[in-house]
């Protein structure tokens, strides 16, 4: 699995039965999660994105409240590739018909990169201060997808661009190289982080990714993704949960294959 990731910068899981299961589960849990009216901020880009941070009441090794377990036959591979990390509570991000709208305070440059470029980014490099200097704060063992619900392939699918983690991760050695590895997550990469976002675009395969429930995804930390453009029937809406484990390390984050 490591090798197969460390070589396109993606994997798809086979359909398993028990992954389906928690998926479907899970959905019900989305749909209440969408309606929860302390959740309401999470709709952004004029309703059409619900970005849904922290919004599934999941355990720490991803069980749902019901006792719906994320199946050990998905997640024994992650442990032994990346080593065991609590899971967070999930992202659920549901896209409708009409992604994407402007979203609110985006500059015009920023909707036209989101409309053109599927507002592709590498997790965890977050803006920081008045100047939203791009830094290394929240360093992820790695991005598991897991879709809810049965969508077109037209449907606002994940992006990704084959390889761009390596390109990206040239970039922040040479960014952090002056720097003792205990101050990474403070050093503003911001300008090689565009440049290298540039390369990919130039030089890596766009890639869309669609799964029904049972599958599962598995994007490198460091690849450089995003979501297409809604194409699909203008009906429903397409759901996926998402699971970022925190490694606490910039160093072992950016170090591992």
């Amino acid at each position: 699995m490591v090798n197969d990731l460390a070589n396109r910068g993606w994997i798809r899981f086979p359909y398993d039965p028990e992954v389906e299961a928690w998926s479907r589960a899970t959905n019900h849990l989305a749909e209440a999660a969408m309606a929860d009216p302390a959740l309401a901020h999470w709709w952004v880009c004029e309703d059409t994105w619900f970005v849904g941070v922290d919004a599934l009441d999941n355990d720490a090794h991803g069980h749902l409240p019901d006792g719906t377990p994320l199946p050990d036959g998905l997640m024994a591979p992650l442990h032994d590739s990346f080593g065991r990390y609590p899971l967070h509570k999930a992202q659920v991000s549901v896209i409708r018909p009409g992604y994407p709208r402007p979203r609110e305070t985006e500059s015009a440059a920023g909707y036209r990169y989101r409309l053109k470029r599927d507002a592709a980014h590498v997790d965890g490099l977050k803006p920081e201060g008045p100047d939203r200097q791009r830094m290394v704060k929240e360093p992820h063992a790695y991005i598991l997808g897991l879709p809810l619900n049965d969508t077109a392939p037209e449907a606002a699918p994940l992006v990704i661009w084959e390889g761009s983690h390596e390109i990206i991760r040239r970039a922040l050695q040479r960014a952090f190289a002056p720097h003792p590895p205990d101050t990474w997550d403070c050093v503003d990469v911001t300008g090689i982080y565009q440049a290298a976002r540039r390369e990919v675009f130039d030089t890596c395969k766009r890639v869309t990714l669609h799964a029904r429930p049972g599958e599962a995804y598995l994007l490198h930390r460091l690849s450089l993704h995003g979501v297409a453009p809604w194409a699909g029937p203008d009906q429903g809406d397409r759901r996926i949960a998402y699971f970022r484990p925190d490694m606490g390390s910039v160093q072992k984050w950016l170090e591992m294959p």
